[in-house]
């Protein structure tokens, strides 16, 4: 896999164990944007970050997001021309939700449209707390995303002790092979 990769992660950033931190330091040619505002996202800060990282890429990269991160990809994707030669999607929360956090309500009013040209991959849990009623990864459907129900593995994050998480490494390297080059 040696392709740029942008690492987009939710809320609070992604700790040292959690997967993300993981493959990017694993994954040649990684990087993970940095917005200023992680613990108290500014949507406006957010996608200045995202862009800025796809922005500096090489080449088109794929970007591996998680939970906020997804619905931070939609609002980027309607407002950007910028070219993704994937996406991968993990744990794509509910704004609705009872779990959504309330920090995060400027991303709450996602974009309508679909995901673009990319190929899209969204993976899920049955048991995600933060999309109890699986309407997260419904919308991610309905926007041209293909989804991937995994079963029971919690909020695919460090506390459903993922660790490096190499199902979901293994089903990345799986979507990244089916890249157009």
């Amino acid at each position: 896999m040696d392709q740029t990769i942008v690492i987009v992660p939710g809320i609070g950033n992604s700790g040292p164990d959690h997967w993300q931190s993981h493959w990017e330091a694993a994954l040649p040619g990684a990087v993970r944007m940095a917005p200023a505002s992680w613990d108290a996202p500014d949507l406006r800060d957010w996608m200045a970050a995202l862009d800025e990282a796809v922005a500096q890429a090489a080449t088109p990269p794929v970007l591996i997001c998680h939970s906020l991160g997804c619905l931070l990809f939609a609002h980027w994707r309607a407002a950007s021309t910028r070219v993704v030669r994937g996406v991968w999607l993990a744990a794509v929360p509910d704004p609705g939700g009872p779990r959504f956090p309330v920090a995060a309500r400027a991303f709450a009013d996602v974009p309508g449209g679909d995901f673009g040209d990319a190929p899209v991959l969204a993976a899920a849990s049955s048991d995600d707390g933060y999309d109890p009623s699986g309407r997260g990864i419904a919308w991610a459907s309905e926007r041209g995303a293909t989804p991937l129900l995994l079963g029971a593995r919690g909020h695919l994050n460090t506390e459903a002790g993922l660790g490096e998480w190499p199902e979901g490494r293994a089903l990345l390297t799986a979507f990244m092979a089916g890249l157009r080059r």
